[in-house]
C-alpha cells in the first residue's frame, strides 16, 4: 500500500508540475508568438481539452485493460508530449503537445486514483485521497518554478528533463505488482449514473473549482505582465498559493472523513464567492498576488472530500472505481477548459470582472442549491 500510494503521489506531481509550468511563461508565448488573451486562454485551455477528450476513453481503458497498462500508457503520452513542448516553435505544435499531455493526464489519474481507491479502506479515503492530492498540488507548486526556468534556461532543457522524469516513473511502474480487471458496468452505466444527484453533485465539486483555476491561470500572470511583473515573480505567486493549497487539500480530506464531505465544499463556496469579487479591484502586483493566494486557499477545500464523494456516490450506482474517476476528470476538464478558453475570450471582449462576476454568481447559486442536494447524499460519519 505504501509503495502505491508513494507510485501514484509522484505521478500525479509529475503531471502537474508540468501542467502548472505554463503560467509564467505565458508573457513570453504572448511576446514571441503575438499571442491575445484569448489565444493565450486556448494554449492554456488545451491540456484540460485533452482531459476532457481522453476521460471517458481512459476510464473505460484502466476499467476493462487494467490500471497498470492505463499508467503507463499516460506516462509515455506525458514524456512525448513534454518533448513536443520543448522544442515546437509555433502555436499550433505547442497546443498540439499541451492536448497531447492533457490526455495522458487523464489515463494517469483515472488509472492511479482508482488503483489507490481500491487498496484504501473506505474510512480512510478522503485522508489517502487529500494526501495524494497534496503531491499534486506540490506539482502545481514546483511547476511554476518550472515555468520560469525555462524563461532563464531555455525550454529545451527544462521539458526534456520532464520527459526522462517520465520515463524513469515508467521503469518504476513495471516493476509494482498489477491487479487484474473486474468485471465492469461500462460507459454507459457510467453517464446513466450522472442523473444521480449523489454522483451529479460530487461532478459538479470538481468542475466549479476547474471554472476558477482555468480563468485565473489566464488572467492573473497577463494582469501582473501588465503591472510590470516578471515571469519569476509570477511563478513565485503561484507558488506560494500552491504551498497553502498543499497543506489545506489533505486538512479537508481528514476533516471530510469525520464531518463528513459537504461541510468543507460549503466553506470552499463561500470564500470562493467572497473572492471571485475581490480579485479584479487590486491595483498592484502585491495585491493581486494575495487576492490569487487567498482564492487558491478557498478552492484547496473542495478537491478531496468532492474526490472521496464521488467514489462513495459511483459504488453506491454500481460503477467501478476507474469509471469514477473518469467523471472527475471529465468534470475538471470541462470547469477549466470553459474557464481558460471562455473566461479569457469574455475577459478580452470586456474587462477581466465579468468573468469573475459570473463565477461569484456561480458559487452563490450552487451554494443555496446544497442544501437541497445534500439530501441525496449520505454523509462519511453521521
Amino acid at each position: 500500500m505504501r509503495r502505491l500510494f508513494w507510485l501514484v503521489a509522484i505521478v500525479v506531481l509529475v503531471d502537474t508540475m508540468f501542467f502548472a509550468a505554463v503560467a509564467p511563461l505565458l508573457p513570453h508565448y504572448t511576446e514571441e508568438l503575438d499571442l491575445s488573451k484569448t489565444g493565450a486562454g486556448i494554449l492554456t485551455a488545451a491540456y484540460p481539452a485533452g482531459t476532457f477528450t481522453g476521460a471517458l476513453p481512459s476510464g473505460w481503458l484502466a476499467a476493462r485493460w487494467g490500471v497498470k497498462p492505463t499508467l503507463l500508457l499516460g506516462l509515455g503520452l506525458l514524456g512525448f508530449s513534454s518533448l513536443g513542448f520543448a522544442f515546437a516553435n509555433d502555436m499550433l505544435l505547442l497546443g498540439a503537445a499541451r492536448f497531447l499531455q492533457g490526455v495522458g493526464g487523464a489515463c494517469m489519474w483515472a488509472a492511479g486514483m482508482s488503483w489507490l481507491a481500491s487498496a484504501a479502506p473506505p474510512e480512510r479515503r478522503g485522508e489517502l485521497f487529500g494526501a495524494a492530492l497534496s503531491a499534486a498540488i506540490v506539482g502545481v507548486l514546483l511547476g511554476p518554478v518550472l515555468g520560469g526556468a525555462a524563461t532563464v534556461v531555455s525550454p529545451e532543457a527544462v521539458f526534456s528533463t520532464v520527459a526522462v522524469g517520465a520515463g524513469l516513473l515508467a521503469v518504476w511502474a513495471s516493476t509494482m505488482p498489477g491487479v487484474e480487471p473486474e468485471p465492469s458496468p461500462g460507459v454507459g452505466t457510467m453517464l446513466r449514473a450522472l442523473r444521480r444527484p449523489a454522483v451529479l453533485l460530487g461532478f459538479w465539486v470538481f468542475t466549479i473549482p476547474a471554472l476558477f483555476t482555468g480563468v485565473v491561470e489566464v488572467l492573473v500572470p497577463l494582469r501582473m505582465d501588465e503591472f510590470g511583473a516578471a515571469g519569476t515573480t509570477i511563478g513565485a505567486a503561484f507558488l506560494v498559493a500552491a504551498a497553502f493549497e498543499a497543506v489545506i487539500s489533505p486538512a479537508a480530506g481528514r476533516f471530510s472523513d469525520r464531518a463528513g464531505r459537504i461541510a468543507p465544499i460549503r466553506a470552499g463556496l463561500v470564500g470562493a464567492a467572497v473572492m471571485a469579487v475581490v480579485l479584479p479591484l487590486p491595483g498592484s502586483t502585491l495585491a493581486l498576488a494575495a487576492a490569487m493566494i487567498a482564492l487558491i486557499c478557498t478552492l484547496a477545500v473542495f478537491w478531496a472530500p468532492g474526490m472521496a464523494l464521488l467514489s462513495e456516490a459511483a459504488e453506491k450506482a454500481g460503477l467501478d472505481q476507474a469509471l469514477a474517476f473518469a467523471i472527475s476528470n471529465f468534470g475538471w476538464a470541462a470547469g477549466h477548459l470553459v474557464g481558460a478558453g471562455a473566461g479569457a475570450a469574455l475577459a478580452d471582449a470586456t474587462t477581466d470582472a465579468v468573468p469573475y462576476g459570473l463565477l461569484a454568481v456561480a458559487s452563490a447559486g450552487t451554494l443555496i442549491l446544497l442544501r437541497a442536494a445534500q439530501r441525496a447524499v449520505v454523509p462519511a460519519t453521521s
